[in-house]
């Protein structure tokens, strides 16, 4: 049964989390990355039981890292040894304390923009200074820009012979859009950081929504020097108790050690029960998210090119969030909605997308759109995006 096709739109507005309480209830959400399903049966019975028994300690020895190991294994072939995993309180912890551990304040850390927008926030928080490396127009690496902004990131300071630490976040898959990393360009990052001497650490929570067609590859896997992190949260809508793992390549076994005697934080009690249950036992239910994810995918793609002239859209191979440019509807005689189409869609149109301009160079003109909902309630926030390009 299709995780996507079981709430109403009256069902979901009884929601309190941000996506569906942060706006009027006239507004038609598709911007938080948040799916609109119910959650995973053995998830929602094991948390159910934990609640009714008062069980919400300590996280103790809950197997999380041992059931994601499993789960890789099955999903991507992908042999992790678990003495390389840290269990992380959630992705962007994960990250930030990464890079603490290799980069100092003032350090620089490339990202490839737009992408999602707490790559900028959090690092900037951390004192990192964050330099742009930005995709092709079809959202895929950029390897001469990358190792442009590497070259630039190490250069020494005045004064200095020493070329500066520094880092890069790398999104895989990428969001916004999707992109599916190939092994080759993985490669050709590993190459160029290790030339370089940066340390790169991929954010991999999309990983388990892959579509037919496309290949996850885990970067560690090609890149024993490098830092994945992965989490069940995305694939398993559970923003609201999260739970992460670092993954440390080969060469970085004696660093995990160093970073374990550090004051790291750890996912709550829920979060692991949450996170171990659906790594063991939530196989049925993804595969057939993955099939309602995909069709959703294609009426989004089927509707842009029929219904909204001058719109075009990312392919996404992957994730739920899709890169619209709206920056040709005027010459296809629609309706101009300048660089932030965004604002005139909530405004004429009360469906709500992400503004373009949050994910960094390249945003001006687009928009993101979540298309993990109902196909009732998709179809719908479609028709409001055309009823205002051709308005």
């Amino acid at each position: 049964m299709n995780p996507l096709d079981q709430l109403t739109l009256d069902q979901l507005r009884e929601r309190r989390s941000f996506k569906w309480a942060h706006y009027d209830a006239d507004v038609i959400p598709m911007f938080v990355a948040e799916m609109d399903v119910p959650l995973a049966a053995p998830i929602r019975e094991v948390l159910e039981r934990a609640i009714a028994i008062g069980d919400t300690g300590y996280p103790g020895s809950w197997p999380l890292v041992d059931e994601f190991v499993s789960f890789a294994d099955r999903h991507w072939g992908w042999e992790v040894d678990p003495r390389l995993v840290w269990p992380a309180p959630a992705v962007i912890p994960a990250y930030v304390e990464a890079f603490a551990e290799d980069t100092e304040p003032g350090d620089e850390v490339v990202i490839t923009a737009p992408v999602y927008p707490p790559f900028t926030t959090y690092l900037r928080q951390s004192g990192r200074v964050v330099r742009e490396a930005p995709l092709t127009d079809d959202l895929r690496l950029d390897l001469d820009a990358l190792e442009a902004a590497f070259e630039a990131a190490t250069a020494p300071r005045e004064g200095s012979t020493e070329r500066r630490s520094a880092g890069f976040l790398l999104c895989n898959p990428h969001n916004p859009g999707g992109t599916v990393h190939t092994r080759a360009e993985l490669e050709a990052v590993s190459v160029l950081a290790h030339r370089y001497g940066i340390t790169v650490v991929s954010d991999e929570i999309h990983a388990p929504l892959v579509y037919s067609g496309a290949e996850f590859v885990p970067y560690t896997s090609v890149d024993p020097r490098g830092i994945a992190v992965q989490s069940a949260s995305k694939a398993f809508n559970l923003a609201a108790m999260p739970a992460a793992q670092m993954i440390v390549g080969e060469e970085r076994r004696s660093w995990l050690a160093r970073f374990r005697q550090g004051a790291h934080g750890h996912p709550t009690y829920l979060g692991t029960v949450a996170g171990s249950v659906a790594y063991r036992e939530g196989d049925d239910w993804l595969a057939s998210l993955l099939v309602g994810l995909e069709a959703n995918r294609d009426t989004m793609l089927d509707f842009v090119e029929s219904d909204l002239p001058g719109v075009t859209s990312s392919a996404n191979p992957s994730t739920f969030l899709a890169w619209l440019d709206f920056r040709g509807t005027a010459a296809a005689g629609g309706r101009d909605l300048g660089d932030e189409p965004a604002t005139a869609l909530l405004k004429s149109g009360r469906v709500a997308l992400n503004p373009g301009t949050h994910f960094g160079g390249g945003g001006a003109g687009h928009a993101r759109l979540n298309f993990a909902t109902s196909p009732t309630v998709l179809r719908e926030g479609l028709a409001r995006i055309a009823s205002v390009v051709t308005g």
